[in-house]
């Protein structure tokens, strides 16, 4: 089977899945089919190589916990709105982090963010119960009722704010954070095992890193596993939080790739990373090192992701530049070639705009390219992206840099 394009996969899901005009048994197998896929093309291309947490993504159903409006999406790898400005985590960050908990059958776990419950549902069949807590009393409920409806029946939610935990049920063997802290909340820590686990996004708003941490001898020992993008953890943990970012100035981190974090490396502040490599050279059009993203597969996505905050009541636009270069650049199947493009979001994480440079195509040396990008007046925070998109070829980046333009 060829694979799939995000073009493609959204082109099905318009035409066929979850539309009302299809009977139930054929619904549930176009359903289960783009979940095959999903998993083929997203999740083992990724790295995922634990059989038990591959086969729960085979067999959890994402788009029953996604509104129906958003069901033509479910099997794409990417985050989707929920409500409440809330979003469920892409499949591949979903799998990623329930192999790092290693989860075991006659494990307890604590799960802080709810959200749609689609988590929960994962990990249900891997290990002996879930704890789940959700701040958002609408989203506990609605999780809750889904949950209940598919029989993940060793699945409990309650609503509450995470950052206190759940001492009634404590302690836990596992311990899985879907929503990001300044730092690590400190009843988290108390109410993991000795010998426990805890997969958590630590950090500011749009610069985030997972930590594993383990509990040896009453401390936590942490290691540093790669950027992350989440949505933030409320309640007391935002109370407590230091750093904002300012939306009215919006930039970029590393945007020449000199920093970076883990092993294999991985650039700080970048997160997503598909079909990537960081390279080393003296000669980059900036500092020492620049991303190359290849693909010769038409379809598979290459890319790296940055989040930042901008108002559009105070922003007008953006000022946007970096190098470039091209290698036998080809459009993929449906047309896509690479870009830089800027998708902006509203207050409740709902897209409201989107805006590009390039795209690109052929081969061609290091150039340097600008443009001025409009910025929606409803925007308050954005995702930059950068990469092939399902072309194939090879594109190198160096030097992206974002500053407002001058009003």
């Amino acid at each position: 089977m060829k694979p799939w394009t995000n073009w493609q996969m959204l082109f099905l899901g318009i035409l066929g899945l979850g539309v009302c005009t299809d009977r139930p048994a054929e619904a549930q197998s176009r359903f289960d089919e783009a979940r095959l896929r999903m998993v083929a093309e997203a999740i083992l291309p990724a790295g995922i190589k634990n059989p038990r947490v591959i086969e729960a993504m085979r067999t959890t159903p994402r788009h029953e916990f996604v509104p129906l409006n958003q069901r033509s999406y479910a099997y794409l790898d990417m985050a989707l709105p929920i409500g409440e400005g809330q979003t469920i985590s892409p499949p591949f960050i979903v799998a990623y982090m329930t192999e790092q908990l290693d989860p075991q059958p006659t494990d307890r776990v604590l799960e802080i963010g709810t959200g749609s419950g689609y988590q929960a549902a994962v990990l249900s069949p891997l290990v002996k119960e879930v704890y789940t807590i959700e701040i958002v009393e609408t989203l506990a409920r609605r999780a809750a009722q889904t949950l209940k409806r598919l029989k993940y029946n060793n699945v409990f939610v309650k609503s509450g704010d995470g950052f206190l935990g759940w001492p009634e049920k404590a302690p836990f063997d596992k311990i899985i954070v879907t929503c990001s802290p300044e730092t690590v909340p400190p009843p988290l820590v108390e109410q993991l095992r000795e010998g426990g686990r805890m997969i958590i996004p630590v950090g500011q708003r749009y610069q985030q890193v997972f930590y594993l941490l383990k509990k040896e001898k009453g401390q936590l020992v942490q290691e540093a596993l790669k950027p992350a993008l989440f949505v933030p953890m409320t309640g007391q943990a935002e109370s407590q939080r230091k750093i904002q970012p300012d939306p009215a100035h919006p930039s970029l981190v590393n945007g020449d790739f000199e920093q970076t974090m883990g092993d294999p490396p991985e650039p700080v502040g970048w997160h997503y990373l598909r079909q990537s490599e960081w390279v080393q050279d003296p000669k980059a059009p900036s500092g020492d090192h620049y991303m190359v993203f290849s693909n010769n597969l038409p379809g598979r996505p290459a890319q790296a992701l940055q989040g930042f905050a901008v108002d559009g009541r105070k922003v007008r636009s953006l000022d946007v530049s970096l190098w470039v270069r091209g290698k036998d650049i080809r459009p993929g199947p449906a047309g896509e070639l690479p870009t830089l493009a800027i998708l902006f979001y509203d207050e409740k994480r709902e897209p409201v705009g989107e805006a590009a440079l390039g795209p690109w195509r052929g081969s061609f040396d290091w150039q340097k390219q600008r443009d001025r990008l409009h910025v929606p007046q409803h925007a308050r925070e954005a995702i930059l992206r950068i990469g092939l998109f399902g072309a194939v070829g090879e594109l190198s980046v160096d030097g992206i840099t974002l500053q407002t333009a001058d009003q």
